[in-house]
């Protein structure tokens, strides 16, 4: 059994406030209690630095989102209408994500983002009543440039999806200085998780794009899965057209922000 320390940090606009610290025994791991300041009250997170799954520690953040949940459909590109359209030739089942895990990511990815560097992350849900809830965002030891990140050690990645049982139903990357679209490399990275999991989605975080500052999209079906299927190209490169003309990849219709749901960041970075 190892020691386990536990820290209560208060931190506000990102300046420590208070610490205090209290010791518990746990096999392997150590955790870390902060409060973040919201716009309207607190909101408590609880960090766990766990240590069986890689060489350095993992920091993961659990939040507790306010009681009373507000479930709202995703947005297309900053507008009042929400995206009821899909290509998709078979029924998909429902994802709930949090905003704030959004909002969260793009604050983590802040150093990269001044850097003109991607950030990437991998999205981790579990299946109840047919539908998907993100619960967890890892982000993962990785080499980026302006325009492309490339996650590494992917072991680490899956020895947490394992441990939690967790579907790998989406990823979520920025643009720091592009507008928000999926590059060809994008689509390529993607289509293996939508071979995997039909509902898998890809988040774009674009800051610097004033008329759409994310999108959450999927690869046309069967469309756009045929094209990436067939496609042996690497690196950025242009696609042919869809055999029914339909675009290659396309909003998200099944994915719904959840303001009451609960989610773990892991950065191990």
């Amino acid at each position: 059994m190892a020691e386990r320390n536990l820290v209560s940090l208060r931190i506000v606009n990102g300046e420590q406030a208070t610490l205090s610290s209290s010791n518990s025994v746990e096999s392997g791991s150590s955790s870390l209690a902060c409060k973040f300041l919201a716009p309207t009250e607190w909101q408590n997170i609880t960090v766990h630095s766990v240590t069986q799954f890689s060489p350095s520690p993992l920091i993961s953040c659990t939040e507790s989102m306010p009681q009373g949940a507000t479930v709202s459909q995703i947005k297309a590109a900053n507008s009042e209408q929400s995206c009821d359209q899909s290509t998709s030739s078979r029924v998909l089942r429902d994802v709930h994500i949090s905003a704030r895990l959004m909002e969260d990511f793009l604050q983590l990815a802040k150093d990269n983002t001044e850097k003109d560097l991607e950030t990437c992350g991998t999205l981790g849900a579990f299946l109840k009543n047919e539908t998907f809830y993100v619960t967890t965002l890892i982000i993962p030891k990785q080499e980026s440039t302006s325009n492309s990140c490339q996650a590494t050690n992917d072991e680490e990645v899956f020895a947490i999806q394992n441990e939690q049982s967790l579907f790998p139903v989406g990823w979520i990357h920025t643009h720091p200085s592009q507008s928000c679209f999926m590059s060809s490399v994008d689509l390529h990275t993607h289509y293996s998780r939508q071979v995997m999991v039909p509902e898998a989605f890809a988040i774009v975080m674009a800051p610097t794009d004033t008329s759409r500052s994310y999108g959450i999209f999927r690869l046309s079906d069967p469309g756009g899965m045929s094209v990436l299927k067939e496609c042996q190209e690497n690196g950025f490169h242009s696609h042919k057209e869809t055999a029914d003309g339909s675009p290659i990849y396309e909003h998200c219709s099944n994915v719904y922000t959840n303001s009451n749901l609960r989610f773990e960041i892991f950065d191990l970075r």
